[in-house]
């Protein structure tokens, strides 16, 4: 399953910078990650995961909800929802 991750920081970037300098992404066994964006003003990020179960996520997020408030929302690619919406 692939999830995109919409990631507000509640406090300044540099601090999650150092964070993930020091721990890396500290994702937990069975979620990769697979591309990330941030905003041009340095407040969100945009991430796609891929899990095959979304509680799995759940580890990652508490690791860093100290930093971050996290919106997870399930995906298809296209291809994989207009084949899904074809098939009714």
């Amino acid at each position: 399953m692939l999830f995109m991750v919409v990631e507000r920081f509640r406090t300044d970037s540099r601090v999650i910078g150092e964070r993930f300098q020091q721990k890396g992404r500290m994702l937990p066994e069975g979620v990769v990650y697979h591309m990330s964006w941030v905003d041009a003003a340095g407040t969100r990020c945009y991430q796609l995961m891929e899990a095959p179960r979304r509680e799995l996520l759940d580890g990652w997020i508490v690791r860093w909800s100290d930093l971050i408030d996290f919106e997870v929302v399930e995906v298809l690619n296209s291809a994989d929802f207009w084949a899904k919406v074809a098939a009714g």
